[in-house]
């Protein structure tokens, strides 16, 4: 059957990095600068790692909410720190997170233009609906390989305040899209979140597709399909033409 619209995941489906074990050395440099030398690079890099595993963690509660950027920085990773440090970083935290939630080797998935496209030429809208520290690093990644134009919605947790599985992330974007969550599609690289989400939102399907992430993770809840990458993702939004 036809989507009304396809909804779609950003990190493991429209684009994926390999793990990052340290803190992107940009993000510690610009700190440190910030902080005039208050503490060490490797001081810093320790507590945005240490940070980003605790945030992680919380992460993979079922949470219905999202932290604001300033609560992440202030949970996870500024306690501990001089004030000198602490000030100066309150007030970048929306530059603090950009550079934390970007990545430099973000890299298309294979196939994923090809499904953008097929979706786009057959009046599909498509809409971005991601978790994520900074929604502005995703839509300036998306500027950056020309897919920007083909989204008619894009909704970040950073931006509505709530995160996957909360319904609430595919029903902001279906509002705003004008069509009915039931008549859409939902593919996503994570069960916990994506499927998870699908299934509170009553979307007419759920699409897995599997990333480096998702084995990690339990078997349930189970997709109604599941594609190992966009060129089979085209292949399922053809057969509907």
């Amino acid at each position: 059957m036809r989507p009304d619209a396809i909804l779609l995941d950003f990190g493991g489906v429209i684009a994926d990095a390999p793990p990052q074990r340290s803190a992107p050395p940009a993000l510690v440099l610009r700190i440190y600068n910030l902080a005039k030398g208050v503490l060490s690079p490797g001081e810093i890099q320790r507590s945005l790692t240490d940070g980003a595993v605790k945030y992680a963690e919380w992460r993979d509660e079922d949470w219905p909410d999202e932290l604001s950027q300033t609560e992440v920085w202030e949970r996870f990773v500024l306690p501990g720190w001089p004030p000198a440090a602490q000030v100066p970083v309150r007030g970048a935290v929306r530059h603090l997170s950009y550079d934390w939630a970007w990545r430099d080797n973000w890299e298309l998935r294979p196939g994923i233009p090809e499904a953008v496209q097929t979706a786009y030429q057959a009046d599909i809208p498509l809409a971005i609906v991601s978790n994520t520290l900074s929604g502005a690093a995703h839509r300036d990644f998306l500027r950056k390989t020309g897919l920007n134009p083909y989204f008619a919605v894009q909704i970040y947790s950073d931006e509505a305040g709530v995160r996957k599985p909360n319904p609430q992330m595919i029903w902001n974007a279906t509002d705003e899209l004008g069509v009915p969550p039931e008549s859409c599609w939902f593919v996503g690289d994570s069960r916990r979140r994506d499927v998870a989400c699908a299934r509170r939102a009553d979307v007419a399907r759920a699409i897995l597709m599997p990333s480096a992430r998702t084995a990690k993770e339990p078997e349930e809840p189970t997709p109604d399909d599941t594609v190992c990458d966009g060129h089979e993702l085209c292949a399922l939004i053809a057969k509907t033409l």
